[in-house]
């Protein structure tokens, strides 16, 4: 039997935000439509060569309860947090940071002006794991292994695994795969996706046609991708696009600012251990 193409199943366009100390941005997914997204939470595009759209960057501030995801396009950003990490995002590295019990982090552009480009991804945790140790890696594009494709193209494996090569970052919880796939234009892509994994594309460069859609993915769109074992994609033009897969958590799911966990009384608990110094 041929293997079942994921078809798109929904489409997310994006809406401008702010967030930080007034840094603006494109909010591709929000903790509302988390249960379609499980166990995604949220995604953001910041993207800007005005120096006034990000200068003022993201201060200190709390998290609790998932996982944050730093991939960088363009430009340079700097993370320090309260648990003593320090790290220097440039051009295709990334950073990933388990929240867990609680970090206070700030992440502060490291330029004056040019291009700020990059993408933040919230990813959940089940409830075993949101009260454990944070964690922290800083992965610099070199260490980011790829796989060169058939024909031209390629993928950064940044996560989970593609054509035998284990990506950058430690297995998570939820079997995330992150891949930052590349291709000419008119270049075929197809990928097995993990069963019962939960499916996100995200457009960065060009236009791809996605399974028997006809309207292409476009750069600044994210699009849920329905049951079906393959991924399969058709660059219109030279294209990038960030493909994200995660086995659901199918857990409830309260989140309230910068704190996502099972209940509101935790929520509430999150806040009040912030406001003490418990974190």
């Amino acid at each position: 039997m041929p293997a079942a193409i994921r078809e798109i199943a929904h489409r997310f366009p994006g809406r401008p935000a702010e967030d930080g100390a007034g840094v603006k941005l494109t909010r591709l997914l929000d903790p509302s439509q988390a249960r379609l997204a499980d166990p995604f939470l949220m995604l953001d595009e910041f993207r800007s060569e005005s120096p006034n759209d990000y200068i003022s960057g993201f201060p200190m501030h709390p998290h609790r309860g998932f996982e944050t995801v730093t991939c960088m396009i363009e430009g340079r950003m700097r993370h320090r947090d309260n648990q003593g990490n320090t790290g220097d995002l440039g051009p295709g590295s990334v950073q990933w940071m388990k929240a867990a019990r609680g970090i206070v982090h700030e992440e502060m552009p490291r330029q004056q002006d040019g291009l700020l480009w990059g993408y933040q991804l919230w990813l959940n945790l089940p409830a075993r794991l949101k009260m454990a140790t944070p964690e922290y890696q800083d992965i610099h594009a070199a260490q980011i292994p790829q796989s060169i494709l058939a024909g031209g193209g390629r993928v950064r494996i940044i996560a989970g695994t593609f054509a035998g090569i284990r990506g950058a970052v430690d297995e998570r919880a939820t079997a995330a795969h992150l891949l930052d796939l590349q291709l000419p234009a008119h270049q075929r892509f197809r990928w097995t996706a993990p069963v019962g994994h939960t499916v996100l594309l995200q457009g960065v460069l060009g236009a791809v046609r996605v399974g028997s859609a006809e309207a292409p993915l476009q750069a600044r769109e994210l699009v849920l991708l329905g049951p079906g074992s393959d991924v399969e994609l058709l660059s219109v033009t030279e294209a990038r696009v960030l493909v994200l897969s995660g086995q659901p958590i199918g857990e409830p799911i309260a989140a309230y600012g910068p704190f996502v966990m099972n209940s509101a009384d935790e929520v509430r608990q999150a806040f009040d251990d912030f406001r003490a110094g418990r974190f």
